[in-house]
């Protein structure tokens, strides 16, 4: 590498301060593999990078410090049954409670614990119980992070969740506010995390939208062993473009639609968080009790970015330098890509969709140029200087 550097001819640091480019090479061609390197390591140093989305701002959270109830200023037991009043869905068996014996705190923790036991509620007898928290918070976009241990044995759901703020459920904490507006699944369902008995150590993330909902094909997990033995963070960031699950900070599924509607994302409005444990009919007849373990839960948004300036961060104009085609990727169903010389004049213009395309720059001088892409609509624009060479 170090007989290639007589090859640069300079760098050059163009009048927009934001930008360092390297402009020239001898031999391109010859040398092209180095060039390659070198401009892979400027875009990890962030020089030709979009702005990331940094989420540093603390919002709202639950260390679960104190012992004992739960804080009723952060959560609300959801215990009245649907299904006209005799059951859950999806033929659970459980009846969710309010009494600490199914959630509290102790040391530092909240225990979420089904148990098997008789209990009568609402004039119906069920043999199981357990819990189902509804956060007393609703926010949009952000990052939501759980430590947590799941409960053992075969026929327990655990799940930590979400749901539109604006959701018509009996029972539940923003209805009885007032707030619903709409059904299930149009008010959106964002699945952080589930882990089912039946399939010991899968832990799976899903979108539930009107365009798939129930056995959803918007989903993805992963085998991680001891998720009942052991912490793991789960973790969601969720921006106006897409949605990315992890565990442990390693991606296991992204939701991104090609086309975002009402229909395949409802996800600009509040949600709010779950946690629960179901029991399916084939719970195990040696259950007697186990808990999901929670450490935290915290959620996270940008100090500094707008919603408007999260989409802008979104935008990617990528490879730079390039030959021949400037790849973008955009967050918006309709936009305008831009190209611009050094005078300012308007050399290319091309109306674009979401997601990916490119721009063919084969006929144009070697040299730099300004690429913008814009939103009519909402008056907002990303423009970055991309070399051709």
């Amino acid at each position: 590498m170090k007989a290639q550097c007589h090859k640069v001819l300079g760098f050059f640091c163009l009048a927009d301060v934001h930008f360092l480019f390297v402009v020239c090479f001898l031999n391109w061609n010859k040398h092209q593999n180095h060039m390659k390197h070198i401009a892979t390591l400027l875009f990890c140093l962030g020089i030709f990078s979009s702005q990331a989305q940094v989420y540093d701002t603390l919002i709202w959270a639950d260390e679960f410090n104190v012992d004992g109830s739960l804080d009723t200023a952060k959560w609300w037991h959801q215990t009245i049954l649907p299904n006209n009043g005799q059951s859950w869905w999806n033929n659970e068996i459980q009846h969710y409670t309010n009494r600490d014996t199914n959630s509290y705190c102790d040391s530092g923790f909240m225990y979420l614990t089904a148990r098997k036991e008789t209990f009568t509620d609402q004039n119906v007898t069920k043999d199981y119980t357990s819990a189902r928290l509804n956060s007393k918070f609703a926010f949009t976009y952000g990052r939501v992070e759980v430590r947590a241990q799941m409960p053992t044995g075969v026929g327990t759901w655990p799940a930590i969740w979400m749901l539109g703020q604006n959701i018509y459920e009996v029972g539940a904490y923003w209805d009885v506010q007032g707030y619903a507006t709409t059904g299930w699944p149009a008010c959106g369902e964002i699945d952080i995390m589930e882990h089912w008995g039946t399939n010991q150590d899968y832990i799976q993330s899903a979108m539930h939208t009107p365009t798939s909902f129930g056995n959803t094909s918007n989903k993805g997990g992963r085998l991680i062993p001891g998720v009942s033995n052991n912490m793991h963070i789960y973790a969601l960031e969720w921006t106006p473009t897409k949605m990315v699950f992890s565990v442990d900070s390693i991606v296991h599924y992204t939701y991104e639609p090609a086309t975002r509607t009402q229909n395949s994302w409802p996800f600009d409005d509040p949600q709010y968080i779950l946690m629960n444990i179901a029991i399916q009919g084939s719970i195990d007849t040696a259950f007697t009790a186990s808990p999901m373990i929670v450490d935290y839960i915290r959620v996270y948004q940008s100090s500094t970015l707008s919603n408007e300036e999260l989409e802008q961060g979104s935008i990617e104009i990528y490879p730079n330098p390039t030959q021949d085609v400037i790849h973008i990727r955009q967050p918006w169903n309709s936009a305008k890509v831009q190209l611009f010389d050094v005078t300012g004049a308007l050399i290319q213009e091309k109306a674009v969709e979401f997601g990916n395309s490119q721009l063919d720059i084969t006929t144009l001088s070697n040299g730099t140029y300004t690429c913008r892409v814009f939103n009519a609509e909402k008056g907002l624009y990303t423009e970055q200087k991309v070399v051709k060479i």
